[in-house]
Order: structure tokens, then C-alpha cells, then sequence
């Protein structure tokens, strides 16, 4: 069985690539992931069978063989976090908030500056 590493592989789609010392990248689909594995990690290393797909090859059985490496994705301290949130927390009660009192939608281009500040805190806060 050839040992290959995780090129990519994206759960909410379920499926994803390995490469194959030697010949083309392996097509992982979520069927084939061993109990317990919901999804594989970018470098994770996978021993596997594979047979010839109609688009290429394609993994029949997984072996995981390194752990997923749980690697903190949040960049900013605490405080600078919670000065953010302060931040946000201003802009919503002064822009967002009193539009929507008097029964209005905020402008559009406001809107979408608030919403994506508030996915990148969230991110932050999710990592």
C-alpha cells in the first residue's frame, strides 16, 4: 500500500486528494475514511489502496498515519481582542442599531463593513 501525504481535503464537500509517490494524485472520498475520521488534515500522511476511476485513481481504503496537528489559527492577544469587540460593539449601537429603531435597513456599504468585521472577530474567537 503506498503512503501518501494530504494535498487538500474539504469536509463540507467530503472529499479530497492525495498524492501518490510516483504517479498521479489519489481522489479521497469521505466513504472510504476509516470510523471515526471525519475529515484529513493538509500534510497528514495516509497509507491507502486505490483502484483506477473513471477520472483517475481513487482511494478504496485509508490508513491514517499522523495525527491531525491542531495548529492555532488566532493572531491576535486576548486584550487586543477584547479591544476589538469594544470597537464593534461601539459602531454597532451608533450605525447599525439606531436604522434599525426607526424601522430602516442600515446602508448597504455600512452593512457589509460591519458583517465582515463581525466574521473576522468571530474567526478569531473560534480559533
Amino acid at each position: 500500500m503506498p503512503i501518501g501525504k494530504v494535498k487538500w481535503y474539504d469536509a463540507d464537500k467530503g472529499f479530497g486528494f492525495v498524492t501518490n509517490p510516483g504517479d498521479e494524485d489519489v481522489y479521497v472520498n469521505k466513504s472510504v475514511l476509516p470510523d471515526g475520521v471525519e475529515e484529513l488534515e493538509q500534510g497528514q500522511r495516509i497509507e491507502f489502496d486505490f483502484a483506477a476511476g473513471r477520472r483517475g485513481p481513487q482511494a478504496l481504503r485509508v490508513k491514517v498515519l499522523d495525527s491531525p496537528k491542531r495548529r492555532s489559527t488566532s493572531q491576535r492577544k486576548p486584550d487586543e481582542l477584547a479591544s476589538m469587540l469594544s470597537d464593534v460593539l461601539t459602531v454597532i449601537e451608533t450605525q447599525i442599531q439606531p436604522p434599525l429603531a426607526s424601522g430602516r435597513y442600515p446602508d448597504r456599504k455600512e452593512a457589509r463593513q460591519v458583517a465582515e468585521i463581525l466574521r473576522a472577530v468571530a474567526k478569531e474567537l473560534d480559533a
